[in-house]
């Protein structure tokens, strides 16, 4: 089972697309982060640590997953 915040606020880029080919996240009670296709919201979220959350983006804002 996933742990959600109490209000279950599911959050996506504003910049995201619009044909709904994106993803959002959701934070947790446990300081982690869920995450979720937009396009198929039936499938279960994947759940991060916060530690393995705040890894991630330090490498995206780093280029570690810049595909050029």
């Amino acid at each position: 089972m996933i742990n959600t915040m109490s209000d279950g606020t599911w959050r996506k880029a504003k910049a995201s697309a619009h044909n709904g080919g994106c993803v959002e996240v959701q934070q947790t009670e446990d300081g982690g982060v869920n995450l979720r296709d937009t396009k198929d919201r039936a499938k279960p979220a994947h759940h991060f640590t916060g530690k393995e959350w705040g890894a991630f983006l330090d490498g995206a804002r780093n280029g570690e997953f810049d595909l050029s």
